[in-house]
């Protein structure tokens, strides 16, 4: 495993990290039993993965509490509680007590990260200004270390939460959506990140986009009728085949994660499946080299004005 230092909150973390929700939830949203689940995040951690990340909303934190429990002191545990949408936005009591039972499902007594969860545009003011100064006055009683915010991509496709949240002096750490076909956070959101030291976490590296069968030729075959992508790309069974031969990708998987991990200012990579092949196939690839630099070119050039392409969430089966 290789690790890194995540900003200025002087954490050391594994460079891949796995996720506990998505839409596998370490397998719990497919169906598999809890003792997979437990087997799987510690396949993880034998792995050298020390960065975990689950949430409230996953339904994952007691699986993780259970699977961590004798080597919490090797670990940085992140995870985070919603703060609600539009005419339904919580009180900072609902959010503390969020935080309170995340304490006891993972059993520790201190997370190192804790988020507020998928801030929605219009839920941003109310996050600084109602929710914050509690959950700093829980910081300041240890319950936690550092404070996050993530943005909920499919709602936020030019991350206007996280571009008002980076220049908020109270978020160590963000979460954002960043992967080869959506790539406006490396003009937007890393600049100022470096700049501040402020940790990056990122995902959807792979979604449905890269990983269901056919997805990636349809959606391309959109983007070119509506004039966004060249005509050539038109009818490939394969618009990212470019990046597969000997001295680049495996696949567009492997490429999908080696592109994000080696984009100057991700922290970590996050990761999910309930199959333990493809957590160590994951692992793999974002441990792997840099793609040649011709093949990132040409990734960026193409790709790099596109928004709103694979942000799909569970249940989202949108573009």
């Amino acid at each position: 495993m290789k690790y890194t230092t995540l900003g200025r909150t002087g954490l050391k973390v594994s460079v891949a990290g796995l996720g506990c929700g998505g839409f596998s939830a370490i397998g719990k949203r497919v169906g598999k039993p809890e003792s997979d689940s437990v087997d799987l995040v510690r396949m993880a951690l034998d792995r050298g993965v020390n960065f975990i990340d689950t949430s409230a909303n996953y339904g994952t934190e007691k699986i993780v509490g259970k699977a961590i429990a004798d080597r919490r002191h090797e670990l940085v545990i992140s995870t985070k509680a919603s703060i609600g949408r539009g005419d339904d936005l919580l009180s900072p009591e609902d959010v503390i007590a969020s935080l309170d039972n995340s304490l006891v499902d993972l059993k520790t007594d201190c997370i190192d990260i804790f988020h507020l969860h998928g801030v929605a545009p219009d839920a941003y003011i109310h996050a600084v200004d109602v929710i914050v100064e509690p959950l700093i006055r829980e910081r300041n009683k240890g319950k936690f270390k550092h404070l996050g915010m993530t943005e909920v991509p499919p709602h936020d496709t030019h991350h206007e939460s996280l571009e008002q949240a980076i220049h908020h002096d109270s978020f160590d750490v963000i979460m954002v959506a960043y992967h080869m076909l959506h790539q406006s956070a490396r003009r937007s959101i890393f600049p100022v990140t470096r700049e501040k030291g402020i940790g990056v976490l990122d995902m959807f590296a792979v979604r449905l986009l890269f990983s269901e069968q056919g997805r990636l030729k349809r959606i391309v075959d959109q983007l070119v009728d509506d004039g966004q992508l060249p005509d050539e790309l038109k009818g490939q069974d394969n618009p990212l085949g470019f990046l597969i031969h000997e001295r680049g990708a495996s696949s567009v998987i492997d490429a999908a994660y080696r592109y994000c991990r080696h984009t100057a200012g991700i922290d970590v990579v996050l990761f999910g499946t309930g199959n333990p092949d493809h957590l160590n196939a994951n692992i793999d690839s974002i441990l792997s080299p840099p793609l040649p630099g011709t093949d990132v070119q040409k990734i960026e050039s193409i790709f790099g004005k596109l928004i709103d392409v694979g942000l799909d969430a569970p249940g989202n089966v949108n573009r």
